[in-house]
């Protein structure tokens, strides 16, 4: 996990109204909080700890004297010329290079663009510091992993790659409708293919020096936060960033917190999708009433055709009336459904279970092995989390010393489906060698859902997978104890702003920072019985992320099945997939992220992705059937595949809900869960003193 930003200054900039999510800039009269340099390295810092640098461009004017006439006007001709740049990494050196200045050009200085790049290495055998410079001039600041589309040498890292790859690129900005132009004739990219083959998460910043253009962006999934503050009347500089300063709560006295509509309102999550920021000179007749450059923001269309059928999420069969090779599979499972409709929901569910534990499915019976949906999702999971895991650190560990010991990944684990399934392959992709961290966060002892299900987890996971060592990390929490953390945490999760994204996140900063207790009897690592304390020092996490959204796990899902069938299933988990950039991916990741440690998610692998879409829907999920049984069939499955027989029925549960911190914050806030229920708590924007 890296950190990146940029603030760009002394540019007017065109077209951000078309992408800004509020109603416009505030009015003059609106209080907008100063943006602090410093706080923006802060915060960048923490997300990588391993270097933190900064590069300064200046651009200004190249005027020339009276080289042109237009109706009777003389006219001067500008062209950008960047001046000098500064840079200096971990704060140690700084180095300037000044450009030459003719008799004949009167230089101006205009525009500043202000990288900063914190790095969390994982890849590579070489460190890196970030701002990344090629040897033409162009700048790159990068978060992110490259699992496939661009390849990356064993000893190489993703960040380098990429810089070396985009530094061979188009730079005249014109062949995207298709027209060929001087670099395309030579056999150059146009920067949008390059970045639009990359698997896995990112989002990046990159200046191409010869053309003037400032590119920037993040993945089809938004799996890598990136924010923006498009200019306003307070604060007309652009500014891109991977997390939020303390900014927004920077004037509050330490026994309140409030979020206004005022502060908030700095940030937004950028859309997904690839930007570029074009500069140029103002025109002649703009010279005399404004002394800024004039850059254009467009939004640029994916290039890679699988990549856009997954951003569209269109599955391959919806409707099981079109679909001759399935209606007889789908009559078979009404008529079971029909027979057991009468019966108890004890014995609805017995009859159910019965059916995953005799085959997985009945009716797959006549499918092969090998073509069966729950056999291809898992060899999707499969290689999806051995790409998340195999890298050369693994194979030259840092701390040689503590290699009986050493746990290079662990998981956000609650014992549930999604985190069991991943625990399980995890198993079966790393060295059994390496300790294995299960990460749970609990808000109410040994008592919450998820800390039962977790301890439960641990001993089937021990049954299925004996030799390797399970280390059940068991992070207890007081709501009431958090203050300082709640403060924290309402500047990490912005935009967001409801209760429900500070508990999520509460939540997830806590289990991510990994330190809690091990119970020495239930995970048997040592002869050490007792309970003893214990930090994770695992910089990658993974997490289940992505795993409801597109198996049908929530709640509404059923509800949309019920009154309008397939379809309007169909279209719910659409949009639950279209919109999880905003709902969950930015603000998990800032949370994880702020401990210097990297969240991967298995679950949202293109290819797994790919997988999931081209079996039928009815493949996915059963919603006649029970909670429990139904929802996600399909990784029900594969947690019988897996040997997980207990797993494979463990409900749904958030884990605002399983770690029993949504029960804690409404009796703080609302007092009592009744109340907070019928205020809809979750969805209630916090504007009142959390203290």
């Amino acid at each position: 996990m890296c950190g990146i930003a940029l603030i760009l200054s002394g540019v007017d900039v065109v077209g951000c109204d078309l992408y800004r999510e509020s109603d416009g800039p505030p009015s003059t009269d609106a209080e907008e909080p100063a943006l602090v340099v410093g706080d923006l390295k802060d915060a960048i810092g923490r997300r990588g700890p391993d270097s933190l640098g900064v590069r300064k461009v200046f651009v200004q004017l190249k005027q020339t004297d009276s080289v042109g006439k237009d109706d009777d006007k003389e006219y001067t001709e500008e062209d950008l010329h960047i001046c000098y740049e500064e840079n200096a990494n971990n704060n140690i050196s700084s180095i300037f290079k000044v450009a030459n200045v003719q008799d004949n050009i009167i230089n101006r200085w205009i525009a500043e663009l202000y990288f900063l790049g914190a790095t969390l290495q994982l890849r590579g055998a070489s460190p890196i510091f970030q701002p990344l410079v090629d040897s033409s001039g162009n700048i790159l600041v990068y978060n992110g992993e490259i699992f496939g589309g661009i390849h990356v040498s064993d000893d190489k890292n993703d960040a380098e790659t990429l810089l070396h790859v985009l530094e061979s690129c188009c730079y005249c900005n014109g062949n995207e409708n298709g027209n060929v132009c001087y670099c395309t004739k030579l056999g150059a990219q146009f920067i949008p293919e390059i970045i639009s083959k990359i698997k896995g998460p990112w989002a990046l910043i990159y200046w191409q020096k010869k053309s003037g253009t400032l590119w920037f962006g993040r993945d089809a999934f938004g799996r890598r936060s990136l924010l923006v503050h498009w200019p306003t009347m307070g604060d007309a500089r652009f500014v891109l960033s991977s997390v939020s300063p303390a900014l927004t709560i920077g004037k509050i006295s330490d026994t309140e917190v409030e979020c206004s509509s005022s502060n908030i309102c700095y940030w937004e999550e950028l859309p997904c999708g690839i930007y570029s920021l074009c500069l140029k000179a103002p025109n002649a007749s703009e010279q005399l009433v404004k002394q800024k450059l004039v850059g254009e923001i467009r939004k640029h269309k994916w290039t890679d055709p699988l990549l856009n059928r997954l951003v569209e999420w269109e599955r391959t069969c919806l409707d099981p009336k079109v679909d001759p090779f399935f209606s007889n599979d789908l009559q078979l499972q009404r008529d079971q459904l029909a027979l057991s409709s009468n019966s108890p929901k004890g014995v609805h569910k017995a009859v159910a279970r019965m059916e995953l534990e005799e085959h997985g499915s009945d009716i797959h019976n006549h499918i092969p092995g090998d073509a069966r949906p729950a056999v291809k999702v898992l060899n999707a999971l499969k290689e999806s989390v051995m790409r998340r895991t195999v890298s050369r650190i693994f194979q030259t560990p840092r701390h040689e010393d503590e290699m009986d010991d050493h746990s290079p990944i662990a998981i956000l684990f609650s014992g549930g489906l999604d985190s069991m399934i991943l625990a399980a392959i995890l198993d079966q992709c790393i060295d059994s060698k390496y300790t294995i961290d299960l990460l749970n966060v609990s808000f109410d002892g040994q008592l919450a859902p998820d800390r039962v299900s977790a301890r439960a987890g641990v001993a089937e996971l021990q049954t299925v997978a004996p030799h390797r060592r399970w280390r059940l990390v068991e992070i207890d929490a007081v709501l009431s104890n958090l203050a300082w953390e709640a403060k924290h945490l309402l500047a990490l999760i912005q935009p967001a702003k409801t209760y429900m994204d500070l508990n999520i996140g509460i939540a997830l900063w806590l289990a991510a920072g990994g330190d809690g207790w091990v119970d020495g009897g239930l995970c048997k690592l040592h002869n050490n019985h007792q309970r003893y304390r214990y930090k994770s020092t695992s910089r990658i996490l993974l997490v289940g992320s992505g795993a409801d959204e597109q198996c049908a796990g929530y709640g509404r899902h059923r509800t949309k099945y019920r009154l309008g069938g397939w379809v309007s299933l169909h279209e719910e988990m659409r949009l639950d997939v279209q919109r999880i950039w905003k709902r969950n991916m930015g603000r998990d990741d800032r949370c994880i992220s702020d401990h210097g440690k990297e969240a991967r998610f298995p679950f949202l692998d293109e290819d797994v992705i790919k997988t999931l879409l081209d079996f039928p829907l009815w493949e996915i999920a059963e919603l006649d059937k029970p909670a429990g049984i139904g929802d996600k069939k399909i990784l029900r499955e594969v947690s019988w595949l897996l040997g997980l027989k207990q797993a494979a029925e463990m409900p749904k549960r958030a884990i605002q809900f399983g770690s029993r911190i949504a029960r804690e914050s409404n009796r703080k806030n609302f007092g009592s869960n009744r109340a907070a229920n019928q205020a809809s708590a979750g969805s209630v924007e916090i504007h009142h003193s959390l203290s």
